[in-house]
């Protein structure tokens, strides 16, 4: 392990910024396999913290870094809010999954996970995907989540991730319109990968016009040829300016800046990507603008409560029911939004805190 402080950057992110407030990071690496990682920990006031492992060519190991420490405190907060009693953490690979990814680089990030003794338990995220969890499982048993069925996992936690966005998108339909559906409604998808091809599938059978974008060809083509009445655009500056009722950003974080806020032509933000807001101050642009959003985290968390599951012995049923209760908490931050006078982000962020500051760190799930 790295030790972080000889990274006076990293330092300063973790002790001086609003960016930092991080229980622990630390810096993986092993040569023989070319694994260069982070985990970052934000909180375990509720429990083990609970994130997966995004697998990415960053352009830089800063980048990687400020990441991995963004996606693990949004973890606290999805997890808090999802009801459950786990902490948040997340971890990055730096590199190209479709180059670098091997054998043995996963069996060495596992040994990582398992030298935490417990504090950060993982599963898949962008660039990972059930099998990867299943070799990683085998150096870090106990702290793996998201494996396949065949290896005591739940499997693809996507399904759960899209069904509670689509919750959380009837939850928005009917705070902005007073019905929950989108039936009749235009909803643009950014990102039809693992998470937005079965949300597709939600809003077509609940009538919806779907627009779709992404940066994979194969990906589009994959819908097109199954729903031929689909719509796709070029890239997600056209679909942001194409005219929408929602618009999903479902890939990579940071949809939402100062030019595309701008340009949205939607009533409605809601979607499965992490970390939407590119800065603060961008869901007071939305509310300005009276676009609805519903924070991301709260929203996507179907999958970390699909993972969660596994930890009991997962059963699909139970984790669906919980996942369902999307709609209800995504419907009580708009009503604390309104009733505060606050955007919805703020909202949530407040509840998410009240929850973590009800308990400290070192709790009973660290107790012999």
């Amino acid at each position: 392990m790295t030790d972080v402080r000889q990274t006076p950057g990293i330092v300063s992110t973790l002790f001086r910024s609003e960016q930092g407030g991080h229980e622990q990071v630390v810096l993986c690496q092993d040569r023989a396999s070319g694994l260069k990682a982070v985990i970052a920990i934000h909180s375990t006031a509720l429990g083990p913290a609970l994130g997966g492992t995004r697998f990415h060519a960053y352009s830089s190991d800063e980048a990687a870094v400020e990441d991995a420490l963004n996606l693990a405190r949004g973890m606290s907060y999805k997890n808090a809010l999802a009801g459950l009693d786990l902490g948040g953490g997340k971890a990055v690979i730096i590199g190209d999954p479709d180059m670098d990814k091997s054998e043995e680089l996963l069996l060495a990030y596992g040994r990582f996970v398992a030298s935490l003794g417990g504090r950060y338990v993982t599963a898949c995220d962008v660039g990972t995907y059930v099998a990867d969890m299943d070799v990683v499982s085998r150096t870090a048993p106990q702290w793996t989540t998201g494996r396949s069925p065949e290896n005591g996992g739940a499997g693809d936690s996507s399904v759960l991730t899209a069904w509670g966005v689509f919750q959380g998108m009837r939850a928005s339909a009917q705070a902005k319109w007073g019905d929950p559906t989108l039936r009749g409604r235009r909803v643009g998808v950014a990102g039809v990968g693992k998470v937005g091809h079965h949300l597709v599938e939600h809003l077509l059978k609940d009538g919806a016009e779907v627009v779709i974008t992404d940066v994979r060809g194969e990906a589009v083509d994959r819908i097109i040829s199954r729903h031929p009445g689909v719509t796709a655009v070029s890239d997600a500056d056209v679909l942001v300016r194409t005219p929408l009722d929602v618009y999903a950003p479902c890939a990579l974080g940071g949809a939402l800046n100062d030019d595309s806020v701008p340009a949205l032509t939607a009533s409605i933000v809601c979607g499965a990507a992490n970390n939407q807001l590119a800065h603060p101050g961008v869901e007071k642009d939305l509310a300005d603008r009276g676009i609805l959003y519903a924070p991301d985290y709260v929203v996507n968390a179907g999958g970390v409560i699909q993972v969660a599951d596994e930890l009991h012995g997962f059963d699909f049923d139970r984790a669906r029911a919980k996942a369902t209760k999307i709609f209800d908490t995504t419907l009580a931050i708009f009503e604390r939004a309104a009733a505060d006078g606050i955007p919805p982000a703020a909202a949530a962020d407040r509840l998410a805190e009240q929850r973590m500051a009800e308990r400290t760190p070192a709790e009973s799930w660290l107790r012999p």
